[in-house]
């Protein structure tokens, strides 16, 4: 039972370092990469569908992005929805296949997205303290109910306050390794 717990908060746990890592591949660098225009829908046929369904999508050089729709008639509508997003990115077309040159990040742009990742490893952070408020909080009502003695649940305690720690870890480790990469010109 008990093991069941602490598997299932690993998994949780696991989770969140996972979900940050995600974040953090939509956060833009200096380079160009594909996963920048993985969360743009656009509008196909009255269904927002993403991106990537509806075109090719290669990073050409280091520093540009090339779009190339499968439906030609599609190119302004894509355009369009890459302008909406939040990515701050213009497109260029010529003929059917749209370019995105990443333009070099300013020291004042780069620290905003450091900020911005600063905060997201902190929303991690608290995601995996929830994980193990819960936890704690099961380990008490199976105290309460009788199912566990107290030396078990201390011991179950101090495992998943362990637990705890080294995911925090690894979030600080996840976010230190994407402040180097923002910051590095």
């Amino acid at each position: 039972m008990l093991e069941d717990l602490k598997k299932e908060a690993t998994e949780r746990m696991t989770k969140c370092v996972a979900a940050l890592k995600l974040e953090f591949k939509r956060m833009r660098t200096g380079r160009a990469s594909t996963a920048l225009l993985e969360h743009v829908k656009v509008d196909y046929y009255g269904t927002d569908t993403p991106l990537a369904q509806i075109a090719n999508v290669i990073v050409e050089d280091a520093r540009t992005l090339a779009v190339t729709p499968w439906d030609k008639s599609m190119v302004p509508i894509i355009e369009r929805a890459i302008h909406k997003s939040d990515l701050g990115l213009t497109p260029n077309t010529a003929g059917a296949v749209i370019r995105l040159p990443m333009p070099p990040l300013t020291e004042e742009r780069r620290r905003d997205l450091v900020k911005a990742a600063k905060q997201e490893t902190e929303n991690a952070r608290v995601a995996v303290r929830n994980v193990r408020r819960d936890v704690m909080n099961e380990l008490k009502d199976m105290l309460k109910e009788k199912l566990i003695t107290q030396d078990d649940e201390k011991r179950a305690h101090d495992e998943v306050q362990k637990l705890t720690d080294r995911f925090i870890a690894e979030l600080d480790g996840v976010f230190a390794e994407k402040e180097k990469d923002l910051l590095h010109v």
